[in-house]
């Protein structure tokens, strides 16, 4: 399957709640994508699309970003487990250059590439599993909604970790979810973030953006 041609035919472009800056191939209500269970994605050969959604965490990162562009301007980004790509363009969009989004999925990938250009900005995309390994290139790392299960939280945090004591400026944004660590974690803002019932079990998240200390 053509992940690229997957991305326009299931998606519809639309604007997340908290960032409306920003346009995304999302599954909506109106979308066959929003209705596929996951045996019918399997079928297919095609991944959980969690890049077809908006999640709290990353419209918290782009939304912290966007109002605060003296964090990224000119400064070199890694997003990590970017989805959608929503975090990296919001981020060049403040500033940053350049801005790399890392995902494994290539369905995710080739969403990125559409919403960056459908943003007119410039996104470099990497597939390759990022954990563990260190780029003196990056300035700023960011992550949104990592620490959704504790196998994922206890791989990424401790990375995470890592970086931020070599210097790197690192930005976890979550909310409020059972794997999320309880210390190590300072709050840079907060928000009430618009959700969906078919994603979450509420209208909205109340989501932090947090700086990650090395301990």
């Amino acid at each position: 399957m053509n992940p690229p041609l997957f991305v326009r035919r299931n998606t519809v472009i639309a604007t997340p709640p908290l960032v409306p800056e920003i346009r995304l191939h999302l599954a909506t209500e109106i979308t066959p994508l929003w209705q596929a269970t996951e045996e019918v994605l399997a079928q297919h050969d095609v991944p959980p699309p969690f890049w077809a959604f908006a999640w709290p965490g990353g419209q918290a990162l782009a939304r912290y970003l966007l109002d605060h562009p003296e964090t990224v301007a000119g400064r070199r980004l890694l997003d990590f487990g970017a989805g959608s790509g929503l975090v990296a363009i919001a981020a060049v969009k403040a500033g940053a250059r350049p801005a790399l989004a890392a995902e494994i999925d290539p369905f995710a990938v080739a969403a990125i590439g559409a919403n960056a250009a459908l943003n007119k900005v410039e996104i470099e995309t990497t597939a390759a599993d990022l954990v563990g390994t260190a780029d003196p290139q990056w300035q700023i790392v960011t992550a949104g909604d990592v620490c959704y299960d504790r196998e994922m939280s206890a791989r990424v945090v401790p990375w995470l970790r890592t970086l931020a004591a070599s210097g790197v400026l690192v930005l976890l944004a979550d909310p409020d979810r059972a794997y999320l660590p309880s210390a190590g974690l300072a709050r840079r803002a907060r928000y009430r973030v618009p959700t969906s019932r078919e994603i979450e079990d509420r209208d909205w998240r109340c989501t932090t953006v947090w700086q990650v200390l090395e301990s």
